[in-house]
């Protein structure tokens, strides 16, 4: 089974904001896929399915996301999941607006999120799909940046990004993280990705 987790806060109040751009593709896969993230569940909205014929589970973490890798971890151990099998979705401050990159292992940059989920873990080899929202940033605070929601200008391109990097997850899930990668890491904006069928 691969668990996709998508990073966010809890909340209507949070919905929107740009921190919670995870939790916004893992709803766009659960709408594509027909998957109920309702059970509550190793601190977490979760639901498992089917992407590709594969066996997915779609986790949202409702520990905040300061404190992200409570869930994640609680997840991996049940399920005694590989690291490879396990990929997080989120929001990056210093990548451009609707950016997407994709990564096998890495470090946590500037994400708390991440951070959580690294000291929990005790490992980097999972693959992480990062939204990129930093363009617009200015000299606002980091903290009202991210939990602001986006601007007209910033709509469009981040529906792109979510539904482009739900297609490159879909890849990910029946291919692997490295043909996810060579596919859509070389596209340096959404609007450039394949049409849906």
């Amino acid at each position: 089974m691969i668990v996709l987790v998508g990073l966010g806060n809890p909340g209507a109040k949070y919905a929107n904001t740009k921190h919670n751009v995870g939790f916004m593709t893992i709803d766009r896969l659960a709408d594509r896929h027909g998957i109920s993230v309702t059970k509550s569940r190793h601190h977490a909205l979760v639901g498992d399915g089917l992407i590709g014929g594969k066996k997915v589970m779609l986790v949202k973490p409702q520990t905040f996301m300061n404190d992200s890798g409570r869930s994640v971890r609680a997840v991996f151990d049940y399920y005694n999941t590989e690291f490879a099998d396990i990929a997080v979705i989120y929001d990056d401050i210093d990548l451009p607006t609707g950016t997407l990159r994709i990564r096998a292992r890495g470090g946590a940059g500037t994400h708390n999120g991440m951070r959580s989920i690294l000291s929990h873990m005790e490992e980097d080899s999972f693959p992480r799909f990062r939204i990129g929202i930093g363009a617009e940033r200015g000299y606002v605070p980091l903290v009202d940046y991210v939990l602001t929601g986006f601007s007209q200008e910033q709509l469009d391109p981040m529906r792109a990004a979510v539904d482009l990097c739900a297609d490159a997850i879909e890849v990910y899930v029946a291919d692997g993280i490295t043909a996810a990668m060579q596919k859509y890491n070389e596209r340096k904006k959404p609007e450039e990705a394949p049409e849906e069928k």
